[in-house]
């Protein structure tokens, strides 16, 4: 079947858009950071619809208590996580959720599936260092992903330093709820998906983790880095202005403290 409104046929049958939101600190480094909100967004690979959407908080282990600047970017209130379930069951209720919404996809023996991200940092860096970390097996299928910015780049062009709010309006479309929510993130991310199928892009992997060593109970610590280490000006994965990793708070002046809502 081809995409919506165009003779191209994708190589996937769904795509899941996610979006993690993790712990953080104001103008420091956070270590470990933990995941705290896991949300995702399933879209069918011929149409580009959104079929189903998920969303857990994640209960973190070792900085429990959210900080004022977390609370603020994210939206996510202390309750939120303190009634969460652990990564691990996270990842299972979310195997589960992706099982039973894909299994009307037709007498396929299998279902060709795609995790879909604004960036390299949800797969590479964020959710493959907890699960190392905790000692957390994740399912494969997060091992490879499409960071959407590389074929938005390649359809309307941009500099490497384009947010998603950006990109969403360079594409026409209206930005969607709250920035800096994982869920609203993940849907604004998943109809920018669909507005580039419909304008004939392929959509293919563009990034994967090679094999892992063995797992170590007591990894080296190290630092997460959205921006590599430099110690120059760039954005972290959320779009914030940082500086050697550290990101800055200037930006949180207008944030809305508006709540979500969710029909899962």
């Amino acid at each position: 079947m081809a995409a919506r409104g165009q003779g191209l046929e994708q190589d996937f049958d769904f795509f899941v858009v996610v979006d993690f939101e993790a712990t953080c600190v104001k103008d420091a480094r956070i270590f470990p950071q933990e995941i705290i909100e896991f949300p995702a967004v399933l879209v069918d690979g011929a149409t580009g619809r959104i079929e189903s959407a998920f969303r857990r908080y994640v209960r973190p282990k070792h900085h429990p208590v959210l900080t004022q600047f977390c609370r603020e970017l994210t939206g996510i209130r202390q309750e939120d996580v303190d009634g969460g379930v652990d990564l691990g069951e996270a990842l299972w209720l979310h195997g589960a959720w992706l099982k039973a919404a894909t299994a009307g996809a037709g007498n396929k023996r299998s279902v060709r599936l795609a995790v879909v991200t604004w960036g390299d940092w949800d797969c590479r860096t964020m959710l493959e260092f907890e699960c190392r970390f905790k000692g957390i097996e994740k399912p494969s299928y997060f091992d490879q992903w499409i960071n959407l910015r590389v074929p938005f780049q390649a359809a309307l062009g941009g500099g490497g330093g384009i947010n998603l709010q950006e990109a969403v309006r360079a594409a026409g479309l209206d930005w969607e709820g709250r920035l800096h929510c994982g869920l609203d993130d993940a849907r604004n991310t998943a109809r920018l998906l669909a507005e580039l199928m419909r304008r004939g892009v392929k959509i293919t992997i563009t990034g994967s983790l090679a094999a892992p060593p063995p797992m170590q109970k007591q990894p080296a610590p190290y630092m997460i880095s959205p921006c590599g280490g430099s110690s120059a000006t760039c954005l972290c994965y959320c779009g914030l202005a940082s500086r050697g990793d550290v990101m800055n708070g200037a930006n949180l002046t207008n944030l809305s403290y508006r709540r979500n809502q969710i029909t899962e």
